[in-house]
């Protein structure tokens, strides 16, 4: 094995890397299942299921839309049982029983049955007024939809699967309080999140925009880590805030959102040449350009959005070694969550660069200490 930081645990380490390896190769048959349901579902289900349709425009696309969803709800179901459930409880995360877990899958079904067809409405509008450019006004339509959602997120969609609650220890929360003001960071408090109900991992996370911008600590991460470590975490956070990540990450969501849109268009006119000649055609393409999107997005976009998400990341974990100049606390906190969540901290080149929107806890350590080194010599 690679020779591994002083704070990281081998043998999870190694259970690490089973766990990652398990879970990414489920992930891969959920998605080949996911892209042979569709081929089905647009191959001999979505012609006939549309000739059994009302006439009324409104319920032939919502209609439509949830019939997608619902032929994609078995398998989708079965591979989270595997990922979510089995597997989660296999390696002593996972502290739901059967029905709170389905509990809380319908429930997000549930979401998806009112989200995706909001999300579908913004594009079929953009196909329908129009058609030579609405991949130009998709994606302008997206920075809005994105920033409603930043703001609403934690306020509305959160409290369904969680429990928040204001964090009641002042000394702590004056302690993070004083790394936010001197970062000049205006929250609407300090919540804590009944994370524990669910899993025995831990997070910790700025959310929302403007009045809802909120810290969230979950339940676990304050019972497994000190002080001093958690205020490296929440100085990470300041550091977002000080770069504009969040307002960059929306406008730069949108530019990549605009190449896949344009790419996927032109995808479809050689697919599906008269997709944007009328209603009909224009629901029964639906699922492809689903794929087609899904598919730029996976190969083009996420591994690039990936790429600038990991290196905002590490200008927020500069940002906190500067801040809080405990460069100790920062790799026990990032050591500790690795250990206690079974994060690979040292995954292959391609695996960070497909699937890691943070920078692997190894190079994350590894940056500590380098940071460490320069000050020490700056400051013997």
């Amino acid at each position: 094995m690679t020779v591994i930081h002083p704070f990281l645990d081998p043998e999870k380490q190694l259970r690490a890397r089973r766990y990652e390896t398990q879970k990414r190769r489920l992930s891969f048959y959920q998605l080949v299942s996911g892209f042979l349901i569709s081929l089905v579902f647009i191959l001999w289900i979505s012609r006939p299921l549309l000739s059994r349709l009302p006439d009324f425009p409104a319920f032939r696309f919502l209609l439509f839309l949830w019939a997608l969803s619902f032929i994609s709800l078995p398998t989708d179901l079965i591979f989270s049982y595997l990922s979510g459930y089995r597997i989660e409880h296999a390696y002593g995360f996972s502290n739901q029983n059967k029905r709170q877990f389905f509990g809380d899958e319908f429930k997000g079904f549930a979401v998806n049955l009112i989200i995706t067809p909001l999300l579908a409405l913004v594009l079929f509008l953009a196909f329908r007024f129009s058609p030579g450019y609405w991949w130009f006004w998709a994606a302008c339509a997206m920075i809005l939809v994105s920033g409603i959602f930043a703001t609403l997120y934690p306020v509305v969609i959160l409290p369904l699967f969680n429990k928040y609650t204001p964090i009641e220890d002042q000394d702590l929360t004056q302690r993070l309080g004083s790394i936010l003001e001197k970062g000049g960071l205006k929250i609407k408090g300090f919540y804590l999140q009944d994370m524990s109900r669910q899993t025995k991992k831990e997070n910790a996370f700025l959310g929302g925009l403007g009045r809802t911008r909120r810290v969230v600590l979950s339940d676990n991460i304050l019972k497994n880590m000190r002080t001093d470590e958690l205020e490296t975490v929440i100085a990470h956070e300041v550091g977002h805030y000080k770069h504009r990540h969040i307002v960059k990450n929306i406008f730069i969501g949108a530019l990549f959102q605009l190449l896949t849109f344009f790419l996927s268009h032109h995808i479809m006119l050689w697919i599906h040449p008269d997709y944007l000649s009328g209603f009909d055609s224009m629901l029964a393409a639906l699922p492809v350009f689903f794929l087609c999107f899904g598919f730029l997005n996976m190969i083009i976009v996420s591994p690039l959005a990936h790429a600038l998400s990991r290196y905002f990341e590490r200008q927020a974990d500069r940002y906190a070694l500067d801040r809080t100049s405990d460069p100790e606390a920062f790799q026990r906190a990032m050591a500790g969550l690795a250990n206690r969540n079974l994060s690979n901290a040292y995954p292959t080149p391609f695996i960070k660069w497909m699937y890691y929107s943070h920078p692997p806890v190894g190079d994350r350590l590894q940056a500590a200490m380098d940071w460490e080194a320069d000050h020490r010599h700056e400051h013997p």
